[in-house]
């Protein structure tokens, strides 16, 4: 078999009380962290010789977005929203190994790909069935996958695009043909469309949770909680928990004092870095993500809103301070950065960002309006405090620099993500795409590709469209860090999005709770973790 690496070089937290303070640093001129580097990703405070597994006992984990649906159709597959507690019932295809840096068989057997990376060959595991004793064979896993196409779910898109035909030769090997290589395809059979739904799920025409995950379903009451039981004949053996429980939690904060109280073993914290701070040097373990892409200005490009001028989203972006929204929103605890690629990823070349200086934004305004541009923007903005803080900090900063910034609150996620997906009813709010290191292409085309769903903004520009096929199909890693330094010359010029600074998501556990494995986009799999006594 051919090795898949998506990561090499990983630069891994040190292990222990030298993990137990994380640094952010000082923005410097070029709008970079001057100490970003000193933060990485990967596991701290985990033990490196936790003994042998003992089976038994039960984990809580506190959801950071707790699903409604437990449908790979429905939900997005990732750890913030959901991915975790699907893949505790589906299991994943292939998993993305933090440790080798490579992409690994999970629920598969084998994975291989052809030399020019067009085609990738799944091998399926003897006797591994459905939770309904259905046997996972081809044409489930087709089927599952034909299904979360035609849902248009997440990432569905970027399969329909990459992935020309699905061919299962025989009852245990599946083959997928690409129209292009990309060497990152794997890391779909790790996300949503690996996660495989047993045909018999939608039998009595409901959805029922069916998967040849590690547990099944017991008892799902929405907006309480989830309750998983071990399967007795999953194909890796019994799991040695006895029960699994997800429960939804309110805010950070709440989370961590939660773990302290010993109400919750395990939670998703997202972008809280006094939080993240104070779990670490607790001696809480866990695996600390540092996301490309975490705090960003989402400017709408599209016909009629200001920012359909570049001149607009160039002043935008030179007008904002990143250092500014970080001592707001973070209390400076963050990493400020203007740069696509955080210092901490493997594909950062050293490529500049845009450099906050004001002086250009007052120009550029000033040509704008010369034209008949009145100045005028409108913030979306959540009233949750960071989002407040950010949108205060924005609007000082650009109101300084001559715009007339108008901050209008809504009620909830959910209107936001209404305004900025259905009606596109925005100037300007704080986004983010979390950049993924085990495939770079996914996030940069979701938010930059003219014809991508996920693109709120209306961003379009063909030279970027084209610089972006070529990250994809870059197969090298020398090859595809050039692809992206390009891609952040032409961000720079054109301005999709005004770039922040990366974010941090810290998956925390007690520190007797072990054999907790990382998946792509901190997918969390737990099929071999216990408690320890």
């Amino acid at each position: 078999m051919k090795n898949l690496w998506f990561r090499s070089g990983i630069r891994l937290a040190a292990l222990g009380a030298a993990a137990a303070v994380l640094v952010a640093g000082c923005a410097s001129a070029d709008g970079q962290s001057n100490e970003g580097s000193a933060v990485t990703t990967g596991p701290v405070n985990v033990a490196q010789d936790a003994g042998d597994p003992v089976r038994g006992g039960t984990v809580t984990f506190g959801s950071y977005s707790f699903p409604n649906a437990l449908d790979p159709t429905k939900t997005q597959a990732a750890g913030s929203t959901g991915g975790t507690e699907m893949a505790a019932i589906y299991d994943t295809l292939i998993r993305t190994d933090a440790e080798s840096g490579t992409f690994e068989p999970q629920l598969a057997e084998s994975l291989e790909h052809n030399a020019d990376y067009t085609q990738f060959t799944v091998k399926l595991r003897e006797g591994a069935t459905f939770s309904d004793g259905s046997p996972v064979d081809a044409d489930a896993v087709k089927w599952s996958i034909d299904r979360f196409v035609a849902a248009r779910a997440d990432v569905s898109q970027v399969w329909a695009n990459s992935v020309t035909s699905i061919a299962t030769p025989d009852a245990k090997t599946v083959t997928f043909t690409l129209n292009a290589p990309w060497n990152d395809f794997p890391v779909l059979l790790a996300m949503g469309p690996g996660m495989v739904v047993s045909k018999n799920s939608e039998a009595d025409g409901k959805f029922t949770p069916i998967g040849a995950g590690p547990f099944t379903l017991t008892r799902f009451a929405p907006n309480e909680e989830i309750v998983l039981s071990p399967r007795e004949d999953y194909w890796n053996g019994r799991p040695n928990l006895d029960k699994l429980r997800f429960v939804p939690t309110n805010g950070a904060r709440g989370q961590f004092e939660s773990l302290q109280s010993g109400q919750l073993d395990m939670a998703y914290i997202l972008r809280d870095e006094a939080t993240i701070r104070d779990a670490v040097n607790a001696g809480f373990s866990g695996y600390l993500d540092i996301q490309g892409l975490g705090a960003l200005g989402m400017i709408n490009a599209r016909e009629g809103r200001p920012g359909a001028d570049v001149r607009v989203r160039q002043a935008v972006a030179y007008g904002v301070d990143p250092q500014a929204i970080n001592q707001r929103a973070n209390d400076g605890l963050g990493i400020a950065a203007s740069t696509l690629v955080p210092d901490s990823s493997r594909w950062s070349s050293g490529a500049e960002g845009v450099a906050f200086d004001p002086d250009k934004a007052k120009q550029l305004l000033a040509e704008a309006k010369a034209d008949g541009y009145d100045g005028k923007l409108k913030y979306l903005a959540t009233s949750e405090k960071s989002a407040e803080a950010a949108a205060l900090a924005a609007q000082a900063s650009l109101n300084s620099v001559g715009f007339d910034v108008q901050i209008e609150y809504v009620n909830s996620t959910t209107d936001l993500v209404r305004k900025l997906y259905v009606e596109h009813d925005f100037d300007l709010t704080r986004a983010a795409f979390a950049f993924m290191d085990e495939a770079p292409y996914l996030r940069l085309y979701g938010g930059m590709g003219s014809d991508s769903r996920n693109n709120a903004a209306g961003y379009a520009d063909p030279q970027m469209d084209a610089l972006l096929v070529e990250v994809k199909t870059a197969t090298t890693d020398d090859a595809k860090k050039a692809a992206i330094a390009k891609v952040q010359t032409r961000a720079n010029e054109t301005i999709p999005y005004a770039v922040w600074g990366p974010s941090k998501v810290l998956t925390a556990w007690d520190s007797n709770v072990h054999g907790v494995k990382r998946n792509a986009d901190n997918i969390m799999l737990l099929d071999q973790a216990w408690v320890g006594q």
